[in-house]
């Protein structure tokens, strides 16, 4: 298997600055999405320079309307206590995520449930996936949701994005996305109903990717503080890195 690094996690976002020392990320399309609106930092920056970085992000968002800062760190490198310190006291949110990595082949097998019933989104059904994920994302707001809506469909016309739903007794109940490129298939937004979690709805989802792309290496980010990593590495996951970021939301 090849090195996997963060650098193969595909990043919803357009890069509209870059120095010696980060990335800044943007996506005007949806800018509540943490996730896509951030600075990503090359190299571990001091206080004083994260303080700069901090500034103008949070200036740069400001103009934009947007009421959060989002950070990510070096990979595998922690930051240092007095940052750490820094960011604590200032009421940003500190966590770590974790990168994981499989060879289809490895994947165990997956006992067979007539209950369950995976498809391909198509024309067909993803009216389903609209109206499933809108109902998942409405806990982060109606204006989030809504913009989610249309990035689904922006995907959906993405030869590069495969969308998978899963069913149980012909209730929509989970589905996940499959970001391809050239050696790998990235599992992305993998979600499971909370009406119907521990059905073996999870593990058939991820299943159908290393059938459909047996000759990739599937690689997936888990939050680090979330019970799905344990299940990731009872699965033959492979860790590959760590990555430490910190996040603030601002009420004015």
């Amino acid at each position: 298997m090849k090195q996997i690094t963060f650098e193969d996690i595909y990043t919803l976002g357009k890069i509209v600055a870059e120095n010696a020392q980060y990335r800044h990320y943007h996506y005007p399309k949806m800018l509540t999405r943490y996730s896509s609106n951030f600075i990503e930092f090359k190299t571990l920056p001091s206080l004083t320079e994260f303080k700069e970085a901090e500034d103008y992000l949070r200036e740069y968002h400001l103009k934009k309307g947007q009421k959060h800062v989002k950070f990510y760190f070096p990979e595998n490198i922690k930051t240092t206590g007095e940052l750490i310190v820094y960011l604590t006291h200032m009421g940003y949110e500190i966590g770590f995520l974790e990168l994981y990595a499989i060879q289809p082949k490895h994947f165990p097998p997956v006992k067979n449930n007539p209950d369950i019933d995976i498809q391909v989104v198509t024309d067909k059904n993803l009216e389903v996936l609209l109206n499933l994920q809108y109902q998942d994302d409405l806990n982060y707001g109606s204006e989030y949701a809504k913009q989610k809506v249309d990035l689904i469909k922006r995907q959906f016309e993405n030869q590069n994005i495969q969308q998978v739903l899963a069913f149980y007794k012909g209730s929509p109940a989970g589905y996940v996305d499959v970001i391809i490129s050239s050696e790998t298939a990235e599992i992305d937004n993998l979600t499971v109903n909370e009406l119907f979690r521990n059905k073996g709805i999870g593990s058939r989802l991820q299943k159908i990717v290393m059938e459909l792309f047996p000759e990739k290496i599937v690689i997936l980010v888990a939050d680090g503080e979330d019970t799905p990593r344990e299940m990731y590495k009872k699965q033959n996951y492979q860790y590959h890195g760590i990555k430490y970021e910190a996040q603030k939301i601002y009420q004015d």
